[in-house]
């Protein structure tokens, strides 16, 4: 049978990153994608322009109907906007026992308050002890950790304060550092690091919901966790060496990039 996966996050209408992007990621990873919509944006490639954040009760309704007919391999939650609904949506989850990839997206890639700043402690007390893999950016990361975050020693710290807040591991995404796109994995109190190519482009809008939605696909097929973020690796990289050069901003990956 096709392992199910279920995205909670926000719809991005230009189809480059939210549930868009995890939707066609599970698709083109071969297992069935559910999505639960948090937010409804108003963008495109060249930024965002409204953030409408759809209500707790809406959103829990959504969620009560999938999970009361399909039960998902794995979910991944990405942007949802604010305290209560992480709050409503953190004490749902507590009730299944499905992993949890948790991509905490705080802030859009043109730079849009996608989480209001008072759901921050939130965020730490009822989603983290969920995640069985926060996948934070360096910036996600600071605000997360409470320290400053610029470099391999630093994203070891992070992801240790990360992981002694509830999180079984962290995938600290190294993308805006210097040299490599280079990505720090902490779990059990080891350290992997996956490195890709730094690729010269502009076309990167959706990188990490696209690379925490193969993460999942490939945790639901059976893989290990440590495997799953390789071949998603490998698959971003590609995704980005690949895009298709669309809009006339800050342009989507190629979601059929073939791993």
């Amino acid at each position: 049978m096709i392992p199910a996966v279920l995205t909670i996050a926000g719809s991005d209408p230009s189809g480059g990153a939210g549930i868009q992007a995890d939707l066609k990621t599970f698709h083109q990873r071969k297992v069935y994608g559910m999505a639960v919509i948090t937010l409804l944006t108003v963008q495109n490639t060249q930024g965002v322009q409204a953030v409408y954040r759809v209500n707790p009760s809406q959103i829990l309704r959504q969620l009560d109907a999938v999970l009361l007919d399909i039960s998902p391999k794995v979910a991944k939650i990405g942007a949802v906007g604010d305290g209560e609904a992480i709050r409503r949506i953190s004490r749902r989850l507590r009730k299944e026992n499905f992993p949890l990839i948790v991509d905490p997206v705080m802030i859009s890639k043109h730079g849009a308050l996608l989480l209001k700043k008072n759901a921050i402690p939130i965020v730490k007390k009822e989603l983290l002890p969920l995640a069985t893999l926060l996948t934070p950016n360096l910036q996600e990361a600071e605000i997360l950790a409470g320290i400053r975050v610029h470099d391999l020693e630093s994203m070891e710290k992070a992801a240790k304060r990360m992981a002694q807040m509830g999180a079984q591991a962290v995938l600290v995404k190294g993308g805006h550092l210097r040299g490599e796109a280079t990505d720090l994995f902490f779990q059990d109190g080891s350290v992997k690091i996956f490195s890709g190519s730094r690729i010269r482009t502009k076309n990167t809008h959706g990188t990490g919901c696209t690379y925490s939605a193969a993460i999942a696909a490939e945790f639901a097929k059976g893989k290990m966790l440590a495997e799953a973020v390789r071949i998603a690796k490998c698959f971003i990289t590609k995704a980005i060496r690949t895009a298709p050069g669309l809009g006339h901003g800050m342009g989507p990956v190629n979601h059929w990039a073939d791993v």
